[in-house]
């Protein structure tokens, strides 16, 4: 899998809120939450559901199928990145849009096709974080 470059890449830190995503992405799964009281998936983590506020909320596991919603393509070297690079929206099957990077396929407007099917695959960066990128999905 073509990833970003690790080197000098910013590393994450889990906080008690989004240790239960981190966990997830360890083990292949990217994991979201749902408010039991509206029942709406929600991204990122947090101890409330944005919608209804309420703090009933449970884990659930994703498909990792999502849509390209938008994306940039940088031309300009950050750390860990290098050029060119597609910083995207995506939205996920289950609702909820993330940012994240698009992989496995050329950084250009022609390749990256705004509604094109994707799903999720994990690259270790340290052996407490596996980050979650989208490649395009060939099914």
């Amino acid at each position: 899998m073509s990833t970003p470059s690790d080197l000098h890449r910013p590393i994450p830190v889990p906080t008690p809120e989004t240790s239960h995503f981190w966990a997830g992405t360890r083990v292949g799964e990217l994991r979201l939450q749902r408010c039991l009281a509206c029942d709406v998936p929600y991204f990122p983590p947090r101890p409330f559901c944005p919608r209804c506020g309420g703090r009933d909320v449970e884990i659930v596991v994703a498909s990792g199928r999502a849509t390209l919603a938008s994306y940039v393509i940088s031309h300009l070297p950050a750390p860990g990145f290098d050029p060119p690079y597609a910083i995207a929206l995506i939205e996920l099957e289950e609702g909820p849009r993330m940012l994240t990077n698009i992989v496995d396929c050329a950084q250009t407007p022609e390749t990256l096709q705004l509604d094109m099917a994707l799903v999720v695959t994990f690259a270790e960066l340290t052996a407490e974080i596996t980050l979650p990128y989208f490649r395009p999905d060939e099914r």
